[in-house]
């Protein structure tokens, strides 16, 4: 799943600025029910970090089942954490 795809699918555009507030919550809450819906882990994945990236992801035990998948996210919030300074 390429990101600027999922600008598209879930808000109409590849410019997430150019989002209105309830576009954005609109958009965000179909990605929430996709991501209670999609059974191929790393579009799971794809949804996933999109919406922690947005601060509307589900808790890692609610979000995926296995250790590996959840190991994986942290990583990734890891990774964008020291990309931003956080660490």
């Amino acid at each position: 799943m390429q990101f600027d795809d999922m600008l598209r699918r879930y808000f109409g555009t590849d410019d997430f600025a150019a989002v209105s507030a309830e576009a954005r919550a609109a958009g965000t809450e179909r990605m929430r029910v996709d991501l209670g819906l999609e059974r191929d882990q790393s579009r799971r994945f794809a949804l996933w970090m999109l919406l922690y990236q947005l601060d509307a992801a589900p808790d890692l035990d609610v979000a995926f089942k296995s250790e590996e998948e959840r190991s994986a996210a942290r990583n990734m919030m890891g990774l964008l954490a020291a990309q931003s300074g956080e660490e």
